[in-house]
């Protein structure tokens, strides 16, 4: 399974082989498929899991990735121009945006031509 991040967004996979908790949205518990969950970035090091149990997936779900650790947002990267997400805090069904998600602009602000 391709995910839209990867290292550059979460790098602990690949540097200290941490592992997650992994959902989809909407998705019911039956019937589910052993996957490799692999990032955008094609290199050797973006697996970001591997022999994950989860319900088949359709284009456009959303990955639920629970608890990526305290300082994965600090360690995240620009790696090849990318933008890094948003951060959103869930509890009890509630959400509320902590980082706002970069766009292309804030990537370019600072370069001269």
């Amino acid at each position: 399974m391709f995910v839209d991040g990867g290292m550059a967004d979460n790098p602990r996979p690949m540097m200290y082989q941490s592992s997650y908790t992994f959902g989809l949205g909407y998705k019911s518990t039956l019937d589910k498929y052993s996957y490799v969950i692999a990032g955008k970035y094609c290199e050797s090091g973006d697996i970001l899991a591997e022999d994950i149990m989860l319900p088949k997936p359709k284009v456009d779900d959303v990955l639920l990735v629970f608890g990526t650790g305290a300082y994965n947002y600090s360690m995240a990267s620009n790696y090849n121009r990318s933008c890094r997400p948003a951060v959103v805090l869930v509890d009890n069904g509630t959400s509320r945006l902590l980082v706002e998600r970069e766009t292309f602009d804030h990537l370019i602000e600072r370069d001269q031509m």
